[in-house]
């Protein structure tokens, strides 16, 4: 008895056709996939050593803009006083809550009058927030630091 050459190739559609629908039926809703912001942020730093900060941004995600406040403290190769503006992304975000927390983070700069800074944060819901920009003021900067982001 002769075998139908069409059985093997309707077999295989049939496979890929069964993969395809898996891969559609198990990716995320857009109401649960994460989306990135956009970050802009303006810091009045000083220290000696041991440096605080304080100041406060804005976060567009989603359509909507999100004000909040920025606090820490960074111990290592800090000296002098700084005024910045940073712009950045922040990713990992599956609800607005997710973006507030305590940041840890590591970066380093130098400024003479003006400069530029650059940073990575990452907090305890997995949320990432890359930022870089100029800042005014006389700092020279290697530090570890602990920043605490909330939303107003």
């Amino acid at each position: 008895m002769p075998r139908n050459p069409r059985r093997p190739l309707a077999r295989a559609i049939a496979a890929l056709l069964a993969a395809i629908a898996l891969v559609l039926l198990s990716m995320p809703s857009p109401s649960s996939a994460q989306a990135i912001g956009y970050v802009r942020v303006k810091i009045v730093k000083a220290g000696l050593v041991i440096g605080g900060g304080a100041g406060s941004g804005v976060l567009r995600w989603r359509g909507r803009s999100y004000p909040f406040s920025v606090s820490g403290l960074s111990l290592g190769i800090t000296a002098g006083a700084t005024i910045g503006r940073f712009d950045g992304w922040a990713t990992g975000i599956r609800d607005i809550s997710d973006f507030a927390g305590s940041y840890s983070s590591v970066g380093g700069g130098f400024a003479l009058v003006g400069g530029v800074n650059g940073v990575h944060l990452r907090n305890e819901n997995g949320v990432t927030i890359a930022l870089q920009g100029p800042k005014a003021g006389l700092e020279l900067a290697a530090n570890i630091g602990v920043i605490t982001i909330a939303l107003k």
